[in-house]
């Protein structure tokens, strides 16, 4: 078992972070520190509370560039995009913030002469978040900033890929004066995150990634009757009824289908078009696809960067190689991106630069409309009714978002009350509002994150039943 973590940059293959992954001394003095200074923490109040956060929130604001280019180095996002995941992690805490005080709030029951009957939110405990690399700050925030309004203290696994975004925002709220154990981070293997799953001082797991990875934690949690949360991935559908705006739908679908290289959960991955208005959106999107710059997202001008893994690169050609073999085409002409076809040329096995791929004439025996694929690909299929597009989008084993683009609001609420998905958008796609609760059906996971909602699972209810005598 190696006892360090290696992050390779995607952008030249070279080793930027090394890191010892956390001890056995330490694990256990994290969990000990989490655990001492969480009845101090939740003592002193929200407001207290949302003090200290908030100010770790601003200290992250105030890092934008140095973060920025973190998450750049690490897992290959362009530089020019970077800054807006910092924009978006400040948005959501500041959001679960203000909500704080009214999600939190007791419930009263009716009233009754001669008792006070109430219901409270209290901490759970020690809540740990197992948060991923493609999204370093956007994913994890989710959890850490309501875990911390509601009283828990927080422990931060972050993926081996961007180790420094979980340093980062550790030196925010140390900057903040957080309590020493109120926010600690443990550089952990697969086998030392296992073990703080099933740690006793551990209360609630909040887990983003993979199907596969879900899993494991599911089965790490197994007999310890704690909560789980698992947002896990996506194959995530829209539809373009025949009275979209075009540009409009195209433009959105495109950045929705390519942005952070296709590396999103709730990235589009399935487009189906009206038959009527099919060859004019294909058009449209291709057209903008071309447009983009395949190159070193340290450099400004480059618009789609590398994938996070030479391994993840092979998959995403095998998946376009696949539907092209079974009748699909690619109407992206791979030859403009100078980028991937100097990388497969020279050993593209090795290379994480990939072309985007618009994949026409495509169906649902093909993996890329049946199975998640993490890059810049898309499937487009025509339709010939509502019906065809609900029951296509369904045919699925994935439900976290779904998008329809129409000038008509009443159909769209149609369509959406008959699409399973945890989110249906509509003229809209890839995004997550904080007001609103993210979760997923099927196996894009369980439970909620955001919203009044997101502070359910990180508190558990207290009944309080006073009598006057």
């Amino acid at each position: 078992m190696t006892h360090e973590l290696i992050t390779i940059s995607p952008i030249d293959g070279r080793p930027v972070v090394r890191r010892a992954y956390a001890s056995e001394a330490q694990i256990s003095q994290a969990l000990a520190n989490a655990q001492g200074a969480q009845p101090a923490w939740h003592a002193l109040g929200i407001q207290a509370r949302g003090r200290i956060v908030a100010a770790a929130v601003d200290h992250v604001a105030a890092a934008k560039d140095e973060i920025a280019r973190a998450i750049t180095i690490q897992m290959g996002r362009p530089l020019r995009d970077a800054p807006g995941e910092v924009d978006g992690f400040a948005a959501r805490a500041r959001h679960m913030i203000a909500i704080a005080d009214d999600a939190l709030a007791p419930i009263a029951g009716p009233a009754q002469p001669g008792f006070t009957r109430f219901i409270s939110r209290e901490p759970i405990g020690v809540v740990l978040t197992i948060a991923p690399w493609n999204y370093p700050l956007l994913t994890a925030v989710n959890s850490i900033v309501p875990a911390l309004m509601a009283g828990n203290t927080v422990i931060l696994k972050h993926s081996d890929q961007t180790p420094l975004c979980a340093e980062l925002i550790d030196r925010a709220f140390r900057d903040a004066g957080a309590p020493r154990g109120v926010f600690q981070y443990l550089h952990a293997s697969h086998d030392i995150t296992q073990r703080l799953i099933r740690a006793p001082e551990i209360g609630y797991v909040s887990f983003t990634g993979s199907v596969r990875g879900g899993r494991i934690v599911e089965e790490s949690a197994v007999g310890r009757f704690i909560g789980v949360g698992l947002e896990l991935g996506g194959n995530d559908p829209a539809y373009v009824r025949e009275d979209a705006n075009l540009d409009a739908a195209a433009e959105t679908l495109v950045d929705g289908a390519f942005f952070n290289a296709g590396q999103s959960c709730c990235g589009i991955q399935r487009i189906y078009v009206a038959r009527g208005v099919h060859d004019a959106f294909v058009e449209r999107a291709a057209a903008l696809t071309q447009r983009y710059v395949l190159g070193n997202p340290l450099q400004l001008d480059t618009t789609l960067g590398p994938v996070v893994r030479a391994r993840a690169a092979a998959e995403i050609r095998e998946v376009i190689a696949q539907a092209v073999g079974a009748g699909a085409v690619n109407v992206i002409d791979n030859s403009h991106f100078k980028k991937a076809s100097e990388s497969s040329l020279k050993a593209s096995e090795s290379s994480c630069y990939v072309a985007p791929a618009l994949l026409t004439q495509v169906d649902h025996r093909m993996r890329i409309m049946s199975e998640e694929c993490f890059g810049p690909v898309a499937g487009i299929m025509p339709v010939d009714s509502d019906e065809q597009a609900i029951a296509l989008m369904n045919d699925s084993p994935y439900g976290l978002t779904a998008a329809v683009f129409t000038q008509d609001e009443a159909t769209a609420l149609r369509i959406g009350r008959q699409v399973r998905a945890g989110t249906f958008f509509m003229n809209r796609c890839d995004y997550l509002d904080p007001a609103l609760a993210w979760t997923g059906v099927k196996e894009s996971g369980r439970g909620v994150s955001l919203s009044k909602l997101g502070y359910e699972p990180l508190t558990q209810a207290k009944s309080f039943h006073l009598r006057s005598l």
